[in-house]
């Protein structure tokens, strides 16, 4: 393709002064909690009566969030007579997709291309969401022309420039992430290059990793291999040949420790069949919030907790391994919203392993009797107003009224 129609592409700066003096107070009209920011003050915990509730001391909305709604936000209040494009969803949490919906933004596919792309014109606005989007999104929105919104998060783009550092040296990308995930598709198009002879493996489980590293040292039927990582690898993928210069890096969202030992398990590998971890690369690619937030959870779980409780959207991957950090020390709910919360036996929560929501069922007498402490927190791209709402509504199964809490 050449580089005339890309050129074409227009970026817009929409963070004004005059713009985001009024963005700012519509969006902590629509996200804001003075409850939590209470909370947070206070050493966040809230004693009244017998319950208790816990935040952890990192939770919510993150920075590069935050500037993603901002600029969503802002591109309404300067674009006001034309059409707005968003390819997929801005942040994987519906309350905020859904006020974007409301301001009359809508939402293209992002898995892969339609017609819609088709009737782009330079006339109109596409958001670029958080995680980004692949080069080929990218090329056909140059194509169109089209006035564009990038916001896409700074610590993604820095795990871009690895991996297209990989692919100029000739280096295969092994990418802890989840092959289907906005931000591993959006990464896994940068790892192949501007020519796009580079060459990529996504990989999610540490049994993954073992399958590779056994490879790696052993060799083995290449079309098993494949068929293994099936939508997982770039186009011409030969495990035989590209798995003899490796560098990793991850979806910025993954579990900290999950990636390290992927980490430590491919250098091993490399060093097991060359004598030296020469051939093998890596650098931290967790963004800093993700890892602030896991950080914090590790820290609040060293005291006594009864339930943790961690709200969001049920496709966000940081607060999936949230979840997976709460459930190995206690009773664990993935809830969307206050609204789960029928009671605390009837619990709907999103069950990771079933991959769907489901409702908890434990006798009445576990609550009923004695002191109670619930712990709460939620991935960067929960707003606090849901935060907010879950804390009140503890309160409340409690007999405890919402006027209490706030005066509280």
């Amino acid at each position: 393709m050449s580089n005339a129609p890309a050129q074409k592409r227009k970026r817009v700066n929409v963070r004004r002064p005059e713009v985001m003096e009024k963005v700012q107070a519509e969006v902590e009209k629509h996200y804001r909690s003075p409850v939590v920011e209470k909370i947070r003050k206070s050493g966040g915990s809230l004693t009244i009566g017998t319950t208790t509730v816990r935040l952890a001391q990192q939770f919510g909305f993150c920075y590069g969030v935050e500037r993603a709604i901002d600029l969503a936000y802002a591109s309404r209040r300067v674009f006001l007579d034309n059409r707005i494009f968003l390819i997929g969803e801005i942040i994987h949490n519906p309350e905020v997709n859904r006020q974007l919906e409301d301001m009359g933004i809508e939402s293209l596919p992002w898995k892969e291309m339609n017609e819609q792309y088709d009737t782009l014109t330079e006339d109109d606005v596409v958001l670029v969401p958080a995680f980004g989007a692949p080069t080929s999104f990218m090329d056909k929105i140059g194509e169109a022309g089209c006035y564009v919104i990038d916001t896409t998060c700074g610590d993604v783009m820095k795990v871009w420039r690895r991996v297209r550092n990989y692919a100029k040296t000739g280096t295969t990308s092994i990418i802890h992430g989840k092959k289907g995930h906005e931000e591993t598709r959006a990464t896994a198009s940068r790892a192949q290059g501007e020519d796009q002879k580079g060459h990529y493996l996504v990989i999610l489980t540490l049994d993954e990793a073992d399958y590779v590293c056994d490879y790696i040292r052993n060799g083995g039927e290449s079309a098993q291999f494949l068929k293994r990582f099936e939508g997982a690898t770039s186009e011409g993928f030969d495990p035989d040949l590209h798995l003899r210069n490796v560098g990793v890096a991850n979806q910025t969202t993954m579990l900290k420790s999950e990636t390290e030992e992927i980490q430590r398990r491919i250098s091993k590998a490399i060093t097991d069949r060359d004598g030296s971890a020469e051939r093998f690369q890596v650098f931290d690619t967790i963004c800093g919030a993700t890892q602030e937030r896991q950080d914090a959870l590790f820290e609040m779980l060293r005291n006594p907790l009864d339930i943790l409780l961690v709200v969001g959207g049920y496709n966000s991957s940081n607060t999936t391994h949230l979840v997976e950090i709460g459930q190995e020390h206690l009773p664990t709910f993935f809830i969307r919203d206050a609204s789960c919360l029928a009671s605390f036996e009837k619990i709907a929560s999103y069950d990771l392993e079933a991959r769907s929501e489901v409702e908890s069922d434990y006798p009445s007498k576990i609550f009923d009797q004695g002191p109670l402490v619930v712990g709460v927190t939620a991935g960067a791209s929960c707003p606090a107003n849901l935060i907010e709402a879950t804390i009140l509504r503890v309160f409340e199964l409690r007999g405890i009224n919402p006027s209490d809490v706030e005066a509280a």
